[in-house]
């Protein structure tokens, strides 16, 4: 009974230790794909609802992206460059893609859901920027 847990417990270990991806990043990511970021701008009276944009808008919009999306993140700003400082952003958003005039077709074709869902979680006007992954390196 021994001999069983000596084997079973280091092979346990190894096979958590080797399911546990926390802190890396997809290995979709690659050079050549594309990045849209989408900025939510700090400010007076500027409002946010991080569990709607996190429960139903990205989803919502990711679905709409469909099988060009490789994955998308969502990061809720803490501070600006040190912690004392306001943060520039509320929020931003990723959606990773590998065809820009296929992610294009599909916002298009629904804009108008898109727009009228801002009013659920925010009152900002969103800053969308779009570029080119050119290299991406990962640390041990």
């Amino acid at each position: 009974m021994k001999s069983k847990f000596a084997f079973i417990l280091p092979l346990f270990l190894l096979v958590t230790l080797l399911s546990c991806k926390t802190g890396q990043l997809p290995s979709t990511l690659s050079k050549g794909m594309y990045k849209v970021t989408i900025l939510y701008p700090n400010g007076e009276g500027k409002t946010f609802d991080m569990d709607y944009y996190e429960q139903k808008h990205m989803p919502m919009v990711a679905n709409f992206i469909g099988d060009n999306l490789k994955f998308y993140e969502i990061d809720k700003v803490i501070s600006g460059r040190t912690p004392n400082d306001q943060p520039p952003h509320l929020a931003v958003g990723y959606f990773y893609v590998s065809n820009i005039p296929e992610y294009n077709q599909a916002i298009g074709a629904n804009i108008d859901a898109i727009v009228s869902d801002f009013k659920n979680y925010t009152n900002i006007q969103p800053v969308v920027q779009i570029s080119e992954i050119r290299q991406v390196v990962y640390q041990k």
